[in-house]
């Protein structure tokens, strides 16, 4: 996989989730720590994502948000 992205979170489907459009799936990364996504119910039939599959969350974004407590 060739992206121009450069924060590629490689990881394993550990919770898959189907709505009624889109499914929520989350990714647990080597470290233990999880990211989530929501994407097309079309989109984790074409990717055929499962549980247990290794993938990839890209990131691409211009600008990130910091916030701390106060």
């Amino acid at each position: 996989m060739r992206i121009s992205a450069r924060n590629q979170l490689k990881g394993k489907v550990v919770d898959l989730k189907e709505g009624a459009v889109n499914s929520k799936v989350t990714i647990e990364l080597p470290g233990g720590e999880r990211i989530t996504s929501i994407i097309t119910i079309e989109s984790v039939k074409e990717l055929g994502l499962e549980v247990g599959k290794d993938a990839f969350a890209i990131v691409k974004a211009s600008n990130v948000m910091i916030g701390v407590d106060e």
